[in-house]
């Protein structure tokens, strides 16, 4: 139903010029394959690094969630993102950037979609009782500096039923499957940074 080569490609350029004047999204990274969007951010990441650098990759080889679990990310048919962010927040509070990032997720897909999805605590978010989204937050302490968080999330946006595997056919959902029809990841990867964005400079504003 939803053929890999109808797939629209991601484009950093066009995704930031998109999001002007944004904290998350000033500087987008889109790369073909990666182990996982958090270790490539993890990686490179330092005491200077400026919050908001988001890195997409098209396909991860071992993409993980919570607790360890591997998160199955389709080549081309999903959102597979990093976060860069410097939240002002102790180590210990770290949650609340996990429930930030699951609750402005969940109002894009509500806004964009008019589809109801509910949050099943502390980091899925789920349409019909089925997972279409999932975050990890992993945070590094700094001295003398507010402290690194990198916020990983997925979002399962064009896979058919026969993309997930086995054990997951009957717990995993994605857009296409909820509204009977393939959906433009770059326009929605617009509107989910947007709210991300909005949400966060709401909760977590700047200091100085």
């Amino acid at each position: 139903m939803f053929r890999a080569d109808m797939l629209d490609r991601l484009v950093a350029d066009e995704l930031q010029v998109d999001l002007g004047g944004a904290v998350i999204g000033h500087r987008i990274i889109v790369l073909e394959q990666t182990r996982s969007t958090n270790d490539a951010i993890s990686q490179g990441a330092n005491a200077n690094s400026k919050e908001g650098l988001v890195v997409f990759a098209e396909h991860q080889t071992a993409g993980r969630g919570q607790r360890g679990n591997r998160w199955e990310s389709t080549t081309g048919k999903g959102l597979w993102f990093s976060i860069l962010l410097r939240p002002g927040i102790e180590l210990a509070s770290s949650p609340q950037l996990t429930t930030w990032a699951a609750e402005a997720i969940s109002s894009a897909i509500q806004n964009e979609f008019s589809l109801t999805p509910a949050i099943k605590p502390p980091n899925d978010v789920q349409i019909d009782g089925r997972k279409i989204a999932g975050v990890l937050v992993e945070m590094r302490a700094q001295e003398k500096t507010t402290h690194l968080a990198i916020a990983g999330i997925g979002v399962n946006v064009n896979q058919s039923r026969e993309d997930f595997p086995k054990e997951l056919k009957s717990r995993a959902i994605s857009l296409a499957m909820a509204l009977g029809k393939p959906v433009d990841r770059q326009s929605f990867a617009i509107a989910l940074l947007r709210e991300l964005d909005r949400t966060y400079r709401a909760r977590f504003p700047r200091k100085g």
